[in-house]
């Protein structure tokens, strides 16, 4: 990640992340309070849905390994070279896209298996995460003070993460929990690209000074500003989810509706499994 696009790299996969998750759940929320029937198939839709998820956060680990290792001078899989440790902070990267591809391993397992709980899934990502916080809670050592603090931040966010998704782990089906977490999934990704922001400026860009206490205060406000763009896009997601669905949910029954026919909504509710009808 000692570049702009290093950071810009993982800030959009969790962004990405945060904002599909964001539209899953609310979703499903809104499926679940129509409460009415759940067919055979809408099982089968969801798992199909998590085995896809799975794929794709594998693929984006093993493109965040391969960037690291192989790219811009990386490592390329040595991890001691001539009598000392080779580029350690790169495999600090690496690790943490490994235990996120474990996760989407977890996802993809889950979703053909059906006799392996559900559950497991939160347990890998909040296991994820945490590994992620104490990487880079010891990523900066000797740095200057600036570069220390917007690790720090990013620590937190992370940390935070965890915590919430492994409540989740504990809980079942906790919209509030889901969508808590979805946020400081975007709070992350967006907060990954102030880092490149601030420590790899764009050619024409004003340099950062990294030891002006300034630059730190107002990084604190701008971080908060950076929680507020989530809660906004998530509340933006919400708006039209709901409106969206309700909109395809009259559409289907009109187009169900037989003179003479019981009146019933054939919609397929797509994150809804059997034991919650």
């Amino acid at each position: 990640m000692g570049s702009f696009r290093g950071h810009a790299l993982p800030g959009t996969y969790f962004f990405l992340m945060g904002l599909w998750w964001s539209i899953k759940y609310i979703l499903k929320y809104v499926s679940k309070k129509q409460k009415r029937t759940c067919y055979p198939s809408s099982k089968i839709s969801f798992q199909r849905v998590e085995l896809v998820e799975g794929i794709i956060i594998v693929l984006m680990a093993l493109s965040g390994i391969g960037g690291e290792q192989f790219l811009n001078g990386g490592p390329s899989l040595i991890l001691y070279k001539e009598g000392q440790w080779n580029q350690l902070n790169g495999w600090h990267h690496c690790t943490m896209y490994f235990f996120f591809g474990l996760l989407g391993v977890a996802k993809i397992v889950c979703s053909t298996i059906n006799s392996i709980p559900g559950s497991l899934v939160k347990l890998m990502m909040s296991n994820a995460l945490f590994v992620e916080g104490f990487i880079f809670y010891n990523h900066t050592h000797g740095r200057e003070m600036l570069d220390i603090f917007v690790h720090q931040m990013l620590v937190l966010v992370v940390m935070l993460t965890g915590l919430v998704t492994f409540l989740e782990f504990l809980t079942r089906s906790n919209v509030l929990l889901e969508l808590l977490s979805t946020s400081l999934f975007l709070l992350q990704g967006t907060w990954f690209w102030q880092i490149g922001f601030v420590l790899y400026p764009l050619s024409g860009s004003p340099k950062w000074d990294l030891n002006d206490h300034g630059n730190r205060m107002f990084l604190t406000i701008c971080f908060c500003w950076h929680y507020a763009l989530a809660y906004m896009i998530i509340g933006v997601n919400c708006i039209f989810v709901t409106w969206g669905w309700t909109l395809s949910r009259n559409s289907a029954r009109i187009c169900c509706s037989f003179p003479g026919d019981p009146k019933e909504d054939y919609s397929l509710f797509l994150f809804q499994k059997s034991s919650d009808a």
